[in-house]
Order: C-alpha cells, then structure tokens, then sequence
C-alpha cells in the first residue's frame, strides 16, 4: 500500500480524481444516450430553420411602388402672358381727307411678314391707314382681305420693322366659360393697355347697329374694352391669341364698358387671310 511519502502533497487535487479512460475504451452507455439524442435533434433543427427563414422573409412588408407623377406645369402669369403677347399689339390711326391721324383701334401682328388682323370697322372707309408697331415704327398700310360678315380685316404694312413679333395663335376649342380672358389693346389711345376678365359666354349672336348685320360665333367676356380696343386680341392664359376684338354692348348705347364685350374667334379671323390656328 502506497504511503504519504509516496504522494507528495499536491500531488492530485483534493477530492476523488475522475477516472482516466484506457486508450481505446468504450464511452460510458449514458453518454452515448446523450449523444445519440443530440444526433436526432440535429435533423429536425435544420429542418426548422428553412421554413422559419422563409416565414420571415415572407411577412417581411414589401416597399409599395412609387407613384411618381410629373407635376404640373405651372400656369403663367399674367405678366408673363402680357409680355408675351404685347409686342405684337399695333395701334392703328386713320386719316382724314386732310391727313390729319384719328386715334381709331387696335391690332394684332400674326406673321412674320407683319400682317395685322383687326376689327373692319376700324379701318373701313377711311382714305389711309397708318399702323404703329410696339417698337414705334410707323407705316402705312392696306387692306388685303376683309370679312364684313365677321368685322374682320387682313392689313400688310408697308415698311415693317426690320425684328417683327407676331402672336400665337390659339384654338378656340380650348376656350372654356370661366376661363381667364385678357385683352390687350388701345382704349383711349392708351397704347397696350391690359385688362382681365374671364369668358362669360361662347357662341353669342350680336346685332351691329345701324347695319342690319349680325355677328355669331362670338366669344363673350367681361375684361374691360373702350373705345381703341376693337381689333386688339383676346388671349388666353397661355399668352395664346384666341379672339380679335369686335366690339361692346352698353344697354344705353354709349360706346363706354357696361361688362359685356365680345371678339370673333382666331379661326374665323384668321380665315381672312387663309392662316388656320395651329
């Protein structure tokens, strides 16, 4: 039997020490129980992680799609639809036997030749017309074409300004009532003058008087016209020409505003002298 002297102290930690397994030794049965369950968790964990994976992606919120819409383009305003459309605003003088100039109305440049549209009432039966561009220039100029039927006339200036501005021409078909009326023109020899309203009115019938005649087709509008307005153009908010000037109703028949004007629409005007609006 082995004496103290033959285990030194601390020689082996105190308390029984744990067998040591003979190389090649057999595990004890209770851990290869353990082992083996072990073994047969294994399959069924794995098999578990696919589907529980899977589940997550599968609840995991989809981004819905952006719904990206161009915005809209911004409407001008109506300094920009004046800037647009008032170079090409002429005032219109006629002249007496004596060849004294009469403040007489107002017209729209809607080429590049500087062919003017205006009212025919303006121009008719005077001896000369002389038209004054936005730059200045003054040139005589002749009636080309007319439309009694319409009170429009077709002028061709004689020694147009070197850079002419002419108008857009729009579609009457856009012209909707309660739309944006702007109407530039002469009133009162007030060159380019600017007013607003808004459409009161399509297709109205106008009876000229003392002429027996009656306009139809007519745009009405309640931007503010006088006396020197007539020929000028009725733009839209687009700074698109879309009526010539024709005239105004005051139930007192005084030529002065009561609210109610009217213009012929460019298709019908511009038929004058062949140039449908684009």
């Amino acid at each position: 039997m082995p004496t103290r002297a033959d285990r030194p102290y601390g020689s082996f930690p105190r308390g029984r020490p744990d067998a040591v397994a003979e190389p090649g030794a057999s595990p004890s049965p209770q851990r290869e129980r353990i082992g083996a369950v072990i073994r047969r968790a294994l399959p069924w964990g794995a098999a578990l992680a696919g589907p529980a994976l899977l589940i997550a992606i599968s609840l995991a919120p989809v981004p819905a799609p952006e719904d990206v819409r161009p915005s809209p383009t911004p409407t001008p305003a109506i300094s920009e639809v004046y800037a647009k459309v008032a170079p090409a605003v002429v005032q219109i003088k006629t002249a007496k036997p004596d060849g004294t100039l009469v403040e007489a109305g107002s017209g729209v440049v809607i080429d590049e030749a500087g062919d003017i549209l205006t009212a025919l009432h303006v121009v008719q039966g005077w001896p000369s017309v002389t038209v004054i561009f936005a730059d200045g220039t003054q040139s005589r100029a002749v009636v080309i074409a007319q439309m009694a039927e319409n009170d429009i006339a077709a002028l061709r200036p004689a020694t147009p300004p070197a850079q002419i501005t002419a108008a857009t021409l729009g579609s009457p078909s856009t012209v909707h009532i309660g739309d944006d009326a702007i109407v530039v023109g002469n009133p009162f020899a007030l060159t380019r003058s600017l007013s607003t309203g808004v459409i009161s009115g399509l297709n109205r019938s106008v009876q000229i008087p003392g002429q027996g005649r009656t306009l139809t087709g007519l745009i009405q509008f309640d931007a503010a016209v006088n006396p020197g307005s007539s020929g000028g153009p009725l733009v839209n908010r687009d700074g698109d020409v879309v009526g010539i000037v024709t005239g105004l109703v005051n139930p007192t028949g005084q030529p002065a505003f009561s609210g109610v004007g009217f213009a012929v629409t460019i298709d019908t005007a511009a038929g004058a002298l062949g140039l449908p609006p684009d």
